[in-house]
């Protein structure tokens, strides 16, 4: 393993030094994350999508541009609540309440089976939602924004937008969040290299937030999500690369 986890050790500085910047990568090893559509549509459809949020249509227009794109639905919300937050000066606060709200949601079933359930209206979670946040004494933006999700019938992605709010919020801080997935658990020495080789290539002012999780399914080598991008030199991958290669020449 700890031959392997050396080459995965290469091929990670050698990806890296592409450029010697985690943001903006140019090998082949290193794949960006699917994007959904450019920064100007998801603004414009997020216009049309979030009617009831409390800015205007020229404001949405001209939506602060956040540190790191996050895509999907909940990236739409999350960088329109980005903008209006940081135009109010209220990034800290706004992050503050959502996370408040996420802890309240893990202790309080009740309300989460309520925020979950298909059968009722939306009008009607609406109303109980602003009155919960109202109760917290929340910003406006943040009662809003639950107020968006929940006429728009998206409610039911309020975690999946609180977590995209906090990779924003991690980028603007200048974190870079990476996720390493190993077959086995790194011993100490191995850690330490893999922490050095990251370390090595952030920007200045970035800092590394790293996570590192154990999948038996990756066989040996190592899967690295970091910032936007995804490096795969798993074995896994390879050994289905090489079968996939095998059965088409058969």
């Amino acid at each position: 393993m700890a031959a392997y986890l050396y080459e995965s050790f290469r091929l990670l500085l050698s990806t890296l030094c592409a450029t010697g910047s985690l943001g903006f990568v140019s090998s082949p090893a290193l794949h960006p994350l699917p994007v959904s559509s450019p920064v100007k549509m998801a603004s414009f459809k997020f216009m049309q999508l979030t009617r009831s949020f409390s800015v205007s249509a020229a404001s949405l227009a001209k939506l602060v541009t956040p540190p790191i794109q996050v895509y999907g639905v909940e990236g739409r919300y999350a960088h329109a609540l980005y903008s209006a937050a940081t135009k109010e000066k209220k990034l800290d606060a706004v992050e503050k309440e959502l996370n408040s709200f996420d802890q309240l949601l893990q202790k309080d079933k009740k309300l989460a089976d309520f925020i979950a359930n298909p059968s009722l209206k939306r009008a009607e979670k609406k109303v109980v939602l602003e009155g919960v946040l109202k109760k917290q004494n929340v910003s406006p933006l943040t009662v809003n924004l639950f107020g968006a999700l929940a006429e728009n019938g998206r409610i039911n992605k309020v975690g999946a937008v609180i977590g995209a709010f906090g990779k924003i919020m991690s980028a603007h801080r200048g974190e870079v969040v990476c996720k390493v997935t190993t077959a086995k658990a790194l011993d100490n020495a191995s850690l330490k290299e893999l922490k050095d080789a990251l370390q090595g290539f952030l920007q200045k002012g970035e800092t590394i937030q790293l996570e590192v999780l154990v999948d038996p399914a990756v066989i040996g080598g190592m899967v690295v999500n970091i910032g936007d991008k995804y490096v795969d030199m798993s074995m896994a991958t390879k050994i289905k690369t090489y079968t996939n290669l095998i059965k088409e020449a058969v």
